[in-house]
């Protein structure tokens, strides 16, 4: 069932300086939920539908490494038990590759790096059985209660939440100032291998080389099960918004919706 709300639904604050917002950013994506920076919704869609939410989960396997204050220098090194078996994805990251905690976070987060993901759960005290137990624990701390993690790469479809509890992690993630600088980094170098030269990753949010966005925290997401995700924090005509998509058809259409929102929003200003 498809359910849409407008700035002022969902009982939100007549606070918020967006309540005169007319008609409909008309966005393509399945769930959506926009809200300014005291929790006001600004724009709703079927944000209480759980999804699966790929790469999304990378933000919760980042707070949950965070939150254990690991030693972010300790060089882990990549092994078969990070490979893919799931979406059966590749990386650059081979067999024995060896890489920081820091630089292994800075690449799950702003280029989705899935092996860099699936070892930081692995190297967790308890090892990925007790990560997993983590990120479920960390959810429900939040308040997320229609999310369920399995994994921490989101490689598996079981990896659920709503657009409500995403923007309840997202809200979370933005208090980590690794987080906010990991996501909006647009390119990071890293040596993993002693007898080679360096590798280059990009941040996958294209918004980020777009002068016109100003964007605080971001992470996109994309397997099969769950259609193209985007979540960010941005600053939309001055004031910080809070922007979760999901399943969206199409590999543009996140970058898209986003740019309609802002059209519309910036219309009534």
């Amino acid at each position: 069932m498809l359910l849409v709300f407008a700035a002022g639904a969902m009982g939100t604050s007549s606070e918020s300086r967006y309540a005169d917002l007319e008609g409909s950013p008309d966005l393509r994506s399945e769930s959506a939920l926009i809200t300014d920076a005291r929790g006001n919704v600004i724009y709703g869609k079927d944000v209480n539908t759980t999804r699966p939410i790929a790469s999304i989960t990378k933000l919760m396997t980042a707070m949950v490494v965070l939150d254990a204050g690991l030693d972010m220098q300790e060089r882990i090194t990549i092994d078969k038990r990070d490979r893919d078996l799931v979406q059966l994805t590749g990386s650059r990251l081979e067999y024995g590759a060896i890489l920081t905690r820091r630089e292994l976070l800075d690449l799950a987060l702003m280029s989705s790096e899935n092996r860099a993901a699936t070892a930081l759960g692995r190297s967790y005290p308890g090892g990925s059985v007790a990560f997993i137990a983590d990120m479920n624990r960390k959810a429900a701390k939040l308040g997320m209660d229609r999310s369920h993690f399995t994994d921490p790469a989101g490689l598996n479809a079981d990896n659920v939440a709503s657009a409500s509890d995403l923007g309840k992690m997202l809200v979370a993630a933005s208090g980590y100032a690794l987080i906010k600088e990991a996501t909006t980094t647009l390119r990071r170098e890293v040596r993993p291998y002693a007898k080679r030269g360096p590798l280059n990753f990009g941040n996958t949010n294209r918004l980020l080389r777009n002068a016109s966005w100003e964007i605080e925290l971001s992470k996109t997401g994309y397997i099969n099960e769950a259609g193209r995700c985007l979540v960010m924090q941005a600053v939309i005509a001055g004031e910080s918004v809070s922007i979760v998509l999901l399943n969206s058809f199409g590999k543009l259409t996140p970058f898209g919706d986003s740019n309609r929102l802002r059209k519309w929003m910036l219309a009534s200003r």
